[in-house]
């Protein structure tokens, strides 16, 4: 089964991190990334690049497909459009899901990125994951419109792991 991954950075506000994710969805076959809030892009509002991203990216973000979007809400309403509970589940849109530590968050490693037909053909699977500031993570309103929220659990003293070290975790676990 072939999935189509696209991941949503939003509020990540090292420059270095995104550098480091565009890297790893490169490497993971990322189909594309958006970028909201005040993430740094690639290209600065000249269209230069971004010598700071273009650091840690090492030539990734030349190949992995970008866009940016003030409004992480309008990308997401756009993005799962073509079902939903309501409908009976997302028949043509895309799981939306958030990465993050929240008491309804399951451990990323029960989540299942399947997906099948009971008739036997191959079904595509777009999932986005959204990965939110190293500090404050993704905010609750965009919590509130993911489909599922997973979580790494953490068994040592620090709560957390760097967002470009999480987004690697996650993206080669669904590969």
């Amino acid at each position: 089964m072939k999935k189509d991954i696209a991941v949503l950075l939003h509020n990540v506000r090292s420059a270095h991190n995104v550098g480091s994710i565009f890297r790893t969805c490169d490497a993971s076959g990322v189909s594309r990334i958006y970028l909201s809030g005040y993430t740094p892009t690639p290209t600065d509002r000249f269209d230069r690049a971004r010598k700071d991203i273009a650091k840690t990216a090492l030539g990734a973000e030349k190949f992995v497909p970008w866009e940016y979007h003030k409004s992480p809400a309008a990308l997401i309403k756009k993005l799962s459009a073509g079902g939903g509970p309501s409908s009976g589940g997302k028949k043509e849109g895309w799981s939306i899901i958030g990465v993050e530590q929240s008491p309804l968050a399951i451990d990323y490693r029960k989540f299942s990125a399947g997906g099948g037909s009971s008739s036997g053909g191959k079904k595509k699977r777009k999932i986005v994951f959204i990965f939110g500031n190293e500090v404050d993570g993704i905010p609750q309103n965009i919590l509130k419109m993911c489909d599922a929220v997973v979580e790494i659990p953490m068994h040592g003293k620090k709560e957390s792991l760097n967002v470009s070290v999480a987004a690697g975790v996650i993206l080669f676990s669904v590969r």
